[in-house]
């Protein structure tokens, strides 16, 4: 209960925030302004964009499936809001607290798929079916090497409850005879904590594991350069087009939504989620005085806000692929390296053992 009264709040003020900071990022990488001209610094032009689009009028296509059409959207985005109640806040904080969280996640986010086809159904346009088709194309054939990747985690920390994996990641979890993979020559590092004990740093095939993931996790959120759902120069604007108003407006915050939980969860499973990364040196303490419950709520965002960050600099950088070549990504290459890495991480905890 608690982490759903932070998240949502928090979500529409991202949502706000984001689309500021992504025109301004847009801007700075193509040599552009951005926007200037509302408020200081068009600081508020995101907001006069929410006001505009609250007082458009709500149409429904006379030919379309009104009961369809109508839930589609609301189906899209409880199933992306619902994957934040597993996500914990703190040390404190630890969401729904199931031990079986991280599966929880996977399965409730993943009927997003369901309310983009009752969308692109209901609307009963040819456009809006060929976008809903390749959304529904591409995200089920993301969801392989995003759940591999995951599936590397989970072996490695023994674990789906996603509090007990980043406590693993804290101060006092390090293996005291591994570092880097590597074995540490009887040095203690048990009382190390900071990025020393993150999983990426733990077990250094996690690297090529998180690559995959931020990939796949692109793709999820239909994220250029993933965006086929929505090329406008092809198919007017995917499975939203018959969309307006408020309910345009749901499938743009469930955009965004997806980009924050797959940030979170990369911070969670890779990044010591909201431990400090700064390591206790002998006397002076750092994880131990950068650790509490406002200091884990500071570092568990700024990571994933970090990797949103990312996710916008990769949008304003590489083109759009075609559809074979989308496709191609993850059946020829992201698949196949995701099989291959599981079966490494298998051994490579076998090793640790």
């Amino acid at each position: 209960m608690v982490t759903f009264l932070f998240y949502l709040p928090f979500l529409l003020l991202f949502v706000l925030l984001a689309v500021y900071g992504e025109r301004k990022i847009s801007a700075f990488i193509q040599s552009r302004y951005g926007p200037v001209e509302v408020g200081p610094y068009g600081l508020l032009q995101t907001l006069a964009d929410l006001l505009k689009m609250l007082q458009k009028e709500d149409i429904v296509p006379g030919a379309a499936d009104k009961w369809l059409f109508l839930t589609g959207p609301v189906l899209v985005f409880v199933a992306v809001f619902t994957g934040f109640s597993v996500l914990p806040l703190t040390d404190q904080v630890a969401g729904a607290g199931m031990e079986a969280g991280l599966f929880f996640l996977l399965a409730f986010v993943s009927l997003d798929v369901v309310g983009i086809l009752m969308s692109g159904w209901g609307s009963n346009n040819k456009f809006s079916m060929y976008g809903t088709m390749r959304s529904i194309a591409q995200v089920v054939s993301y969801e392989i090497p995003l759940g591999l990747s995951v599936l590397c985690v989970v072996m490695t920390a023994q674990s789906m409850d996603l509090q007990e994996i980043s406590r693993q990641q804290g101060v006092f979890s390090a293996n005291p005879n591994f570092l880097f993979g590597i074995r540490s020559w009887g040095i203690d590092l048990t009382d190390v904590g900071g990025f020393l004990t993150w999983n990426v740093v733990r077990n250094p095939f996690l690297i090529p594991v998180f690559v995959v993931f931020f990939i796949a996790g692109l793709a999820e959120a239909n994220r250029a350069p993933f965006d086929l759902p929505e090329s406008e120069s092809e198919i007017v604007g995917g499975y939203h087009t018959e969309y307006s108003g408020f309910r345009w407006g749901i499938f743009m915050l469930s955009e965004y939504g997806m980009m924050l939980l797959v940030s979170l969860l990369g911070a969670l499973l890779f990044f010591g989620g909201w431990n400090s990364p700064l390591p206790n040196i002998g006397y002076i303490r750092l994880a131990d005085w950068t650790s509490g419950t406002f200091w884990g709520v500071g570092w568990l965002l700024g990571k994933a806000l970090m990797l949103i960050f990312i996710q916008m600099w990769v949008r304003w950088t590489y083109p759009r692929l075609r559809v074979d070549q989308l496709m191609g990504l993850s059946w020829k290459f992201l698949t196949p390296v995701s099989l291959v890495l599981v079966f490494i991480c298998a051994i490579w905890r076998l090793w640790m053992i």
